[in-house]
């Protein structure tokens, strides 16, 4: 992955309440600590139809389902581990 990845969170009312707002706040500051806010887009996302195995989080063309707080660093440092 290369310059101008994007990720974008779902923010969808089921996945809002399967915690969503907590994930944000984690990704938002891995990219801070991480100096990546330049290279990834981070957006919040309608419904991306996969409401029964959200959380849901789009990377460029990957949607990653089940998201949560407990899981959502190991993912990043997976999907991002080449921009650092």
């Amino acid at each position: 992955m290369g310059q101008g990845t994007e990720m974008q969170i779902c923010l969808g009312s089921s996945c809002f309440s399967r915690g969503n707002k907590e994930v944000v706040a984690f990704i938002r500051d891995y990219l801070k600590r991480n100096h990546l806010e330049d290279k990834v887009i981070f957006k919040g996302a309608r419904c991306m139809g996969h409401c029964s195995n959200g959380p849901n989080l789009r990377i460029n063309d990957t949607i990653i389902e089940n998201v949560t707080l407990g899981k959502i660093e190991e993912i990043l440092e997976k999907e991002l581990s080449g921009m650092k």
